[in-house]
C-alpha cells in the first residue's frame, strides 16, 4: 500500500470520528442527559415591577455548583397537572410560598397558598381529606388565615371541594384558585372560613426565570406516569396585592412553586411527619429544605439523624444554578410542649449539609452549609382524637455559614434570611 493511500485513509479515519463524536453529543443533548442552563425568561407580561439588580465593580463570591443532568430540570404541562386522578395515586399537592421584600409595603412578611388533596386516611376520621392553606405571616407576630380542611364528596351527587385539570396548573378550592404553565402562574386566594377575625384576599404572579429541580423522580421515566413524584421552582419573581381587611398592600419578593403527588403505599404508618423550609437569605439566595420522618417521633429521636428522605439545595442566581447537599444530618434544637404524648412541634432546627457520593466533584471543594431555622411565627392546626395530627404554617429566620475552599482558597460566608416554614407530625 502506497503512502498516499496510507494518508487518505488515515483522513477518513480522522473524519469519521468527529462526525461520531459530534452525532453522539447532540443525541444525549436532545435526549437531556447534558443539562445546558437556558438564558433567563423574560415575561410576556408588559409594566410589571421586576426586582432591581444594583451594578457592582467587585465580583462577588460565588459558592461552587453541581452537576445536574438536563432531565432532572425538565417538567412538561402534563406534569404541571393532575395526577390524583389515577387509581393509584391518593394524594397531591399544589404549593406556593413568598418572602416580601423591603421595598413591599409589606416588608418581611411572608404567604402561603397551598391546594392539597389529602389521602384520606391522613386526617383519620374527618371524612374531610381536601385542605387548604392561605396564611400570612410578620415579623412582629401578625398572622391572617390559616389552614382548613373539608368534605371530598363522592360521585356526581356532590362534588369534590378540591377540583383540578390537566395539562398545566388549573385548581380551585371553593373561592380559591391557581391557574398557569411554567414558567408563569397566577394564584388567588380567599380566607373565607378559615379566618373568622380578619378578611385575607391574597393575589399574586408568580414568574420562574429558570427551570425547576426534581427533588423525587427519574426522568428516565417519564414523571408524569409515575406515582411518586415532586419538583420545585425555586427563586421566582413574586408581584402582587395583599387584601387584608379592606385594605390593600402591594407586595414583591422571591417565591418557590412547589408540586407533588404519592401513592396509595405512601401511609401515613410510613411518614410520620415532615419539615419543609422555603428561605430566602439577605443577599438574594435562596435555600430549599426538606425532610421526612419516616418513624414516629418517639422512636426516631433515638435513630441516626442522617436525614436519607430530604432535601437541601443553595442557589445564587434565583435557580440558573444549584448547590445540591446530599449529605445532611438535621437536629430538632427547641420543641413547644407536647402537641401529643410524645409528640411535640419543633421550634428550632439545626441542619447541616455536604456533598455525597452523588455529588464526587462538588465534594473536591470542601463546601457545607451549616443552617439554624429559627421558627417564629405559625399557626398551628391540631386534629385530635382519632386523628392525632398536628401541623405548623408561617414564618421563620434563618441564620449559618457557608464555607467552601477553592483555587482562591478558603471562603466563609455568613448568612440570614427569612423563610416559609411547614412542619407535620403524627403520633401514629
Amino acid at each position: 500500500m502506497s503512502g498516499k493511500t496510507l494518508f487518505k485513509l488515515k483522513k477518513i479515519d480522522i473524519l469519521i470520528v468527529v462526525i461520531l463524536l459530534v452525532s453522539s453529543g447532540i443525541v444525549l443533548f436532545k435526549a437531556g442527559y447534558i443539562y445546558q442552563p437556558s438564558e433567563e425568561k423574560i415575561p410576556p407580561s408588559e409594566g410589571r415591577e421586576q426586582p432591581q439588580i444594583e451594578e457592582s465593580t467587585e465580583k462577588p463570591l460565588i459558592p461552587p455548583t453541581s452537576i445536574i443532568p438536563g432531565y432532572m430540570r425538565a417538567v412538561s404541562p402534563t406534569d404541571e397537572g393532575l395526577h390524583y386522578d389515577k387509581i393509584s395515586v391518593c394524594r397531591e399537592w399544589w404549593y406556593f410560598t413568598v418572602v416580601f421584600d423591603e421595598n413591599s409595603e409589606l416588608p418581611g412578611w411572608v404567604a402561603t397558598v397551598s391546594f392539597n388533596h389529602m389521602a384520606r386516611g391522613d386526617l383519620l376520621g374527618t371524612y374531610k381529606p381536601d385542605l387548604l392553606v392561605v396564611a400570612l405571616h410578620g415579623p412582629n407576630g401578625e398572622e391572617y388565615g390559616g389552614m382548613i380542611n373539608k368534605e371530598r364528596g363522592l360521585g356526581i351527587l356532590k362534588q369534590p371541594t378540591l377540583q383540578a385539570k390537566t395539562p398545566g396548573v388549573s385548581v380551585t378550592y371553593e373561592d380559591s384558585w391557581v391557574e398557569g404553565e411554567a414558567p408563569e402562574w397566577v394564584v388567588h386566594a380567599e380566607d373565607d372560613d378559615i379566618d373568622l377575625n380578619h378578611d385575607l384576599i391574597i393575589d399574586l404572579h408568580y414568574f420562574a426565570p429558570y427551570d425547576p429541580i426534581w427533588t423525587i423522580g427519574d426522568r428516565s421515566l417519564q414523571k408524569t406516569k409515575s406515582n411518586l413524584a415532586s419538583y420545585v421552582f425555586i427563586g421566582c419573581n413574586v408581584t402582587g396585592t395583599i387584601e387584608i381587611d379592606g385594605k390593600t398592600y402591594n407586595v414583591h419578593g422571591l417565591g418557590f412553586h412547589e408540586h407533588s403527588w404519592s401513592p396509595n403505599i405512601v401511609t401515613r404508618g410510613l411518614i410520620n411527619g415532615w419539615d419543609w423550609s422555603h428561605i430566602t437569605l439577605d443577599n438574594g439566595w435562596n435555600i430549599y429544605y426538606s425532610t421526612y420522618y419516616p418513624t414516629p417521633q418517639y422512636i426516631s429521636t433515638k435513630l441516626s439523624k442522617t436525614d436519607v428522605f430530604g432535601s437541601l439545595i443553595l442557589t445564587s442566581d434565583q435557580g440558573e444554578t444549584l448547590t445540591i447537599f446530599d449529605n445532611t444530618v438535621s437536629e430538632i434544637t427547641k420543641s413547644n410542649e407536647e402537641t401529643f404524648p410524645f409528640v411535640a412541634m419543633p421550634l428550632g432546627i439545626h441542619v447541616i449539609g455536604k456533598p455525597g457520593l452523588l455529588q464526587p466533584l462538588l465534594s473536591t471543594y470542601d463546601i457545607s452549609l451549616d443552617l439554624r431555622i429559627n421558627i417564629d411565627n405559625t399557626y398551628e392546626k391540631i386534629w385530635k382524637f382519632p386523628t392525632y395530627v398536628g401541623m405548623n404554617v408561617g414564618r421563620c429566620t434563618i441564620d449559618g455559614t457557608i464555607t467552601w475552599t477553592d483555587e482562591n482558597g478558603e471562603h466563609k460566608i455568613d448568612i440570614e434570611g427569612v423563610g416559609t416554614i411547614w412542619d407535620m407530625r403524627a403520633f401514629i
